[in-house]
């Protein structure tokens, strides 16, 4: 198998595709905390109630058919490597990846719905999305939970809703987000301004992979902060009003830096961008996801009119350490990531011929 075929069977469906509104916003993301309400949770359950939760998540595989090819794994059992490799592809948490006793995950075929069993809480369902997709996000969510819930007898309050681990995700225990590409913005100067009313609305803005981590490459994750007291069709229709502006002011951005008297600067700095990555031929990760911002910024606005338009969304996964690794078949010292990660940057960035050529 080649190194395309390789990065082919690597990226989940979601990374393949461009959804709505798509040369902006990357992903939506629904997420679920549920427990049941027998079992302790996880982080006080002992190793016998945590592994009864591991056999009643597997026992879920044929449930959980009717929504496509399911199967479960076991931390514990997977190599280190393989660990990273869901958290670099957003299917689990930097810490499901490292705590891994008696810790599962279901995940579907295409990569878009999973399922981590006793991370935080004893199961968070999770759904990605290409592009703003919001509602139809939720409602696969929402279906995923209902058969699950017939199975699992969930720790619920008549007056508080979902009981959760963390009293933050208290009530429908649900964490909806975008992730956005927000170039324009941050060149006019105007990032501040608009993600720093963000906290006003009950949002939050996180960095590229959730909370914890930083913004790269001009990505941001923007979420729901409050899970009580509202249901979960009002959430979603809030946070698609308030992704809407931000997306009409990174538009008008655009349109600004598209103007004939400052279109060169912007259009300098992008072929600039693009001339090191197409040269380079040792690249750190943070290096390369800025000038990949640049990049995509260009083919956007047309500068670059024969690439994938979503190269970024497939290469800031596929340049971290793990996949590297993955990709070559072997453990890799930093400097020859380095050097492979250039290399992969280099024959990606390879024009495509246009359509009808």
């Amino acid at each position: 198998m080649g190194i395309g075929d390789a990065i082919s069977k690597t990226l989940s469906s979601w990374m393949k595709k461009q959804g709505p509104h798509g040369d902006i916003v990357l992903g939506t993301r629904v997420r679920l905390a549920r427990n049941a309400k027998d079992v302790p949770f996880p982080a006080t359950a002992g190793r016998e109630e945590r592994k009864e939760i591991m056999e009643r998540s597997r026992g879920l595989l044929p449930s959980l058919s009717g929504h496509g090819e399911f199967q479960f794994l076991n931390m514990g059992e997977m190599e280190g490597l393989q660990r990273e490799l869901l958290v670099e592809k957003h299917l689990i948490s930097p810490v499901h990846g490292r705590q891994t006793v008696d810790r599962g995950l279901l995940l579907r075929q295409e990569e878009d719905i999973s399922i981590m069993v006793n991370e935080e809480d004893h199961l968070r369902i999770q759904i990605l999305y290409p592009g703003l997709q919001l509602e139809p996000t939720w409602q696969t969510a929402s279906n995923v939970d209902d058969v699950i819930e017939a199975q699992f007898d969930y720790a619920f309050d008549p007056e508080r809703g979902y009981l959760t681990s963390c009293p933050t995700n208290v009530g429908t225990g649900m964490r909806a987000s975008v992730m956005l590409h927000l170039p324009a913005l941050t060149r006019v100067n105007r990032l501040r301004q608009v993600l720093g009313t963000i906290s006003q609305f009950g949002l939050v803005v996180r960095g590229i992979y959730g909370e914890g981590s930083e913004s790269s490459g001009n990505i941001y994750q923007i979420s729901n902060q409050v899970t009580l007291g509202h249901r979960e069709e009002e959430m979603v229709e809030h946070l698609e009003r308030v992704t809407q502006q931000i997306i009409q002011s990174e538009r008008q951005a655009r349109d600004y830096l598209s103007q004939t008297e400052r279109r060169l600067p912007v259009e300098d700095a992008v072929f600039r961008s693009y001339g090191i990555l197409s040269q380079a031929r040792l690249l750190t990760a943070n290096e390369a996801m800025q000038l990949l911002s640049d990049v995509r910024l260009g083919i956007d606005l047309g500068f670059i009119p024969h690439l994938d338009s979503e190269i970024l969304k497939q290469l800031m996964v596929l340049i971290r350490a793990a996949h590297l690794q993955k990709i070559m078949g072997q453990n890799l010292p930093e400097e020859e990531r380095d050097r492979l990660r250039a290399s992969l940057v280099r024959d990606m960035l390879r024009p495509t011929q246009p359509k009808g050529s």
